[in-house]
């Protein structure tokens, strides 16, 4: 892989605030900040993202998330580690990260449904959203692990 390329926050500061600015906001949802983190790591392992991986499971790691469950994330569906309202996130987390394939899958729409209110379900949208973002200006900037 080649070096690391442009500087977003640098070369466009004004809407890579912005984009900061909708993290920060997230981050103040009544979204529980462990789920918020299961979801930016899962989001990163699909689409392969050292760096954000590397950030998310580290930030999960503070907020106390067993390892157990981080080893096995990616696996989620296999094992009764996670609760229902959290596998009804990660199916939501797939469903939009890979949007392309099932374009927001109307089964996992209404298992989500079942677990999160309009709110909740719009924020963990535009989580999943942005963490795809980040993903993509990570990955195409070639932002790599220290």
């Amino acid at each position: 892989m080649s070096a690391k390329r442009l500087a977003p926050q640098k070369t466009s500061p004004d809407l890579y605030r912005a984009v900061i600015q909708v993290d920060s906001l997230i981050r103040r949802s009544e979204l529980d900040p462990k789920l918020m983190e299961l979801v930016k790591i899962r989001a990163s392992q699909i689409n392969g993202c050292g760096f954000c991986l590397d950030m998310h499971i580290q930030a999960a790691r503070k907020l106390g998330e067993d390892q157990r469950r981080l080893d096995v994330l990616a696996g989620w569906r296999e094992t009764d580690l996670f609760t229902s309202a959290e596998k009804a996130a990660l199916a939501w987390t797939e469903s939009v990260t890979r949007i392309d394939q099932a374009g927001a899958d109307d089964a996992a729409y209404e298992r989500l449904r079942q677990h999160f209110d309009e709110k909740a379900t719009v924020d963990l949208t535009i989580l999943i959203g942005l963490i795809n973002l980040f993903n993509r200006l990570a990955i195409s900037m070639r932002y790599m692990v220290a």
